[in-house]
Formats: C-alpha cells, sequence, structure tokens
C-alpha cells in the first residue's frame, strides 16, 4: 500500500511529459532501431523515454520523422544517445530535407477573433486574434467591409513607421499570388501597405517595404512568414 501511496503522490507533482519530434535521414533510421529493434529498445529501455520512428518517410523528402516523450532529463539523455548513433553511422547517398508546405487555410476574423478553417470547421486561432486586435486599435486604413467610427481612412495620430524585408526571388511568387491576389489579401488583413521592388540583375532577393502602425507591420510580417 506505501508504494501505491508515493506513486500516487509522484504522479500527482510530476511534470506532464514533454514530446519532441526529429527530423531524421531516412538511411540512419536502420542503425537507430538496430537489428530486430535492438537499438531502439536498448535506448528506450537506458533512458526511460519513449522514442518511435515513423515507418514513411516525410512528403517530398528522404526523411523520417522520429518522436521522442518522456521526462525533461529522459529527453536529454534520449536525443544524446541518438546523437551518438548518428555520429557512427553517417547518412548514406543525398539526403533531400523534408520542407513544410506552410499552412494555406483560410483565415477569417468574427467578432474580433481570428479562426482558420480546417476541413468543415473554423478553429479559433489565438495567436492571430491578439495581432488582429492590436491592428485594429490603430487602423492606419479602414479595413475592407469594416465601418470605423472616427476613422475615414488615414487617421493622422498613428504613428507610422516603415520595415525592410529582403525575400529571395523563388519565394517571391507566393507571397504576390495568382494576378496580386495573395499580396492584396495580405494588404487587407492587416492594414499595412506593403511594396515589392523590382528584381535587380544579379541579385537573388527582392526588397519588400511594409509600412504602417507597428501593430500592422507585425501582422503583415506573420502573414508574409505564414505564406
Amino acid at each position: 500500500q506505501d508504494i501505491n501511496a508515493s506513486m500516487t503522490n509522484s504522479s500527482v507533482t510530476s511534470k506532464p511529459p514533454v514530446t519532441l519530434r526529429l527530423v531524421v535521414p531516412a538511411s540512419q533510421c536502420g542503425s537507430l532501431i538496430g537489428k530486430g529493434g535492438s537499438k531502439i529498445k536498448e535506448i528506450r529501455e537506458s533512458t526511460g523515454a519513449q522514442v518511435q520512428v515513423a515507418g514513411d518517410m516525410l512528403p517530398n523528402s528522404t526523411e523520417r520523422a522520429v518522436t521522442i516523450s518522456g521526462t525533461p532529463d529522459a529527453i536529454i539523455q534520449c536525443v544524446k544517445q541518438i546523437c551518438v548513433v548518428m555520429l557512427e553511422s553517417p547518412p548514406k547517398g543525398a539526403t533531400i530535407p523534408y520542407r513544410p508546405k506552410p499552412a494555406s487555410a483560410p483565415i477569417i476574423f468574427a467578432g474580433g477573433q481570428a479562426f482558420t478553417i480546417q476541413g468543415q470547421y473554423a478553429i479559433p486561432h489565438p495567436d492571430l486574434t491578439k495581432l488582429h486586435q492590436l491592428a485594429m486599435q490603430h487602423p492606419p486604413f479602414t479595413p475592407l467591409g469594416q465601418t470605423t467610427p472616427g476613422f475615414p481612412g488615414l487617421d493622422a495620430t498613428t504613428p507610422t513607421s516603415s520595415h525592410e524585408l529582403t525575400i529571395p526571388n523563388d519565394l517571391i511568387g507566393c507571397i504576390i499570388g495568382r494576378q496580386g491576389s495573395k499580396i492584396n489579401e495580405i494588404r487587407q488583413m492587416s492594414g499595412a501597405q506593403i511594396k515589392i521592388a523590382n528584381a535587380t540583375e544579379g541579385s537573388a532577393e527582392r526588397q519588400v517595404t511594409i509600412t504602417g502602425s507597428p501593430a500592422n507591420i507585425s501582422l503583415a510580417q506573420y502573414l508574409i512568414n505564414a505564406r
């Protein structure tokens, strides 16, 4: 009974497990699993962490996801052991890294909250809601479809500033969208002015200038990075 009591006490005070996902070249996953699963079993037993290697490679890559969960100490020990295995068995052949596609889920604002549309459901998006609420406090322009009393277009009292970004040429198309649809959407949602400089010869990047209040600039940057 004492054992049970101490176990229940420790479970109450213990912190929830940490979960990490690592991306590992598939050619190294065999060494990590070991013959008949011997290596992965040894890592699990010696560290107390749960380790799972995904059966399939991540989309358009030669890498697989390795999920580790456990206490912070168990995770540290587990990552150390995984690093040792990876150093001992370098990847074979070329590795095509996994590059997650940015979530292009539509975003809607309703009742002062931001929602992303996933299938048939609108999922609340707290980060975007905060940015949206900040932007709504100082809109330099009235967002389309919204009539804000006291803000007939430009508000002279809102301090505006400019921020410059450099975007690789091969990504600029994702931000501009077909016939400028994406960039117009970003302008509309953030309330910021966004200018994209013309391509300069010999340069692999384009200059993007965002103008507006600090909150509008933050929202525009967030939306550009999410593309």
